[in-house]
């Protein structure tokens, strides 16, 4: 095994790490915005989802990235 495996691992370990505290600190911010201003609750949550899908899309273009270096080396 190359470095192309270990460099996969460590990149997908990193993304999921980004993901998870980008989701949660967005999270953090929208409930405190809500509890701020309830009448924006509206507005607030739904560019909050917005936010996440893009979040979850750096998570998923890593996830692919892993699979193709893994595919590289095993073949």
């Amino acid at each position: 095994m190359n470095g192309a495996g270990i460099g996969a691992g460590i990149g997908m370990g990193l993304a999921s790490l980004g993901t998870g505290l980008g989701i949660g600190l967005l999270a953090m911010a929208a409930v405190q915005g809500i509890a701020r201003q309830p009448e924006a609750e509206g507005k607030i949550r739904s560019m909050a989802i917005l936010a996440i899908a893009f979040i979850e899309a750096i998570a998923l273009y890593t996830f692919v990235i892993a699979i193709l270096l893994y595919l590289k080396i095993s073949a």
